[in-house]
């Protein structure tokens, strides 16, 4: 059953948008050349059968980085999704500023890059859409509110929690503006909720997973929150519009990463501390219990210490990328390795500050889960990882033991399975996690009797 209303050409730029000539470079030059590409024979796929369900569901995520826009096409296959097209694109300089898109029309034709590749591997052209959203203006945190009832003998039922759970968001995105107003000096910032997940409900000072049917009167509900300005999200939506793409959702990147890390077991007792360290910023989201806690973003990632070799050095910017990957590939001495990394400690030390800062900004806890667990291509840097194992950085910070440090690996994400061979390491987490949030809101939207409670409040709390 394919959808065969919008014929798809292409330009020389692998374009999927030959009429939205305004965000091209060349756009005479582009229209003159236009011409029929391998992705019009593409099949365009079904959405929905009769009764709304899906015949065969696909997603897309898209990880609009600093340094690479990573596209991931997969197949949702009951509870679990198989990716089977990836793609990946440069980003100039100037298209992103702090994790944020800073020229809509460059990321548009990065994204378009990616997404055809990925689409030409997977075989179809899918339209269902995740994207991902960073910078340090995005504000992730869980807020725990006590409710009194003044019926105690009265049963719970799922109206009364939607009412907790809407006054529960208000507040926090209350507490999130008055935030971003305060960082901002003053300015009046319009925010969005772009993520909720309930972390913990309690009864009388009994934890349980489907509040309905029970009596008590004091209800305790932890809820992770994130809100983004108005100004980013809008961007996020103007790209997946120009791509042609239906938004499903736009998910906090530490979210999805955590998303991608806990899965659905209701008994997950999984805490570690993720941290996504990318091109423009460092993203960290601390889990406890299989609840997420809170996210912390600042703007310091991989780029931070190409610009400290380019600003010392006195060379260009591609020069100081290479000398940088080169400290890791083993390709030059080691006398001159341990002049590149003296040169890069001083940026190390600023990060490792940022990391400190976020993390003792988890005050609730008794105390930081000892599993740091990383991801992302700013990650890959050896002694950025050399730093956070081997030092005592942690000492301030309320940590039992010795913290563990690793990469994520691509086989550890729950319910997502590459079948391309392509996904080999951890750059690409956050895009897999994407696609698990992507799942999470496909399986919340259905509405059959015997949907649980669980997905009851997912309902509630999707976007």
């Amino acid at each position: 059953m394919l959808d065969k209303t919008k014929p798809r050409v292409e330009g020389h730029t692998g374009s999927r948008y030959p009429q939205k000539r305004s965000l091209a470079r060349s756009s005479g030059a582009w229209a003159k050349s236009a011409r029929s590409s391998i992705k019009d024979k593409l099949p365009r796929v079904a959405r929905l059968s009769h009764r709304g369900r899906p015949l065969e569901q696909y997603l897309v995520a898209l990880d609009i980085g600093t340094e690479f826009i990573k596209a991931l096409v997969g197949r949702v296959v009951g509870n679990e999704v198989e990716i089977i097209g990836v793609g990946r694109a440069h980003q100039e300089l100037a298209d992103m500023q702090a994790g944020a898109i800073a020229d809509i029309a460059a990321v548009v034709a990065n994204c378009d890059r990616a997404l055809a590749a990925a689409e030409q591997q997977a075989g179809v052209s899918a339209r269902t859409a995740v994207i991902g959203i960073a910078g340090e203006l995005v504000k992730g945190t869980t807020s725990t509110v006590r409710f009194t009832r003044k019926n105690a003998s009265k049963e719970i039922n799922i109206e009364e929690m939607a009412r907790i759970i809407d006054l529960v968001q208000e507040r926090a995105e209350a507490k999130a503006h008055q935030q971003l107003a305060w960082e901002l000096g003053g300015k009046d910032v319009e925010v969005r909720l772009v993520n909720s997940a309930l972390v913990r409900i309690d009864i009388d000072g009994y934890k349980v997973t489907n509040p309905v049917g029970f009596q008590g009167k004091d209800i305790v509900v932890e809820m992770y929150t994130a809100f983004a300005p108005m100004i980013h999200i809008g961007a996020l939506e103007r790209t997946a519009n120009e791509l042609d793409l239906e938004l499903l959702a736009v998910a906090a990147e530490p979210f999805a990463v955590a998303r991608s890390v806990v899965g659905d077991d209701p008994n997950a007792s999984v805490s570690a501390i993720l941290m996504d360290v990318g091109g423009g910023t460092t993203d960290i989201a601390v889990v406890n219990e299989g609840g997420v806690e809170g996210t912390k973003m600042f703007g310091i990632g991989g780029r931070a210490f190409t610009h400290a070799l380019e600003r010392e050095l006195d060379i260009d910017f591609i020069k100081a990328e290479a000398l940088k990957l080169s400290i890791n590939a083993g390709k030059i001495k080691e006398t001159r390795r341990g002049t590149l990394e003296k040169t890069l400690e001083k940026t190390l030390n600023v990060w490792t500050n940022g990391v400190d800062l976020a993390l003792s900004e988890f005050n609730k806890l008794d105390h930081l889960p000892h599993r740091l667990l990383l991801c992302g291509g700013g990650s890959s840097l050896d002694m950025l990882m050399e730093r956070l194992e081997e030092s005592e950085w942690h000492k301030g910070l309320p940590f039992t033991k010795q913290p563990v440090v690793q990469h994520i690996q691509p086989n550890e994400v729950v319910g997502i399975t590459d079948t391309t061979g392509d996904i080999t390491d951890h750059t690409y987490i956050t895009a897999m996690g994407l696609l698990r949030v992507g799942m999470d809101t496909l399986n919340s939207g259905g509405a059959d009797e015997e949907t649980s409670i669980k997905d009851k409040l997912n309902r509630i709390l999707r976007i």
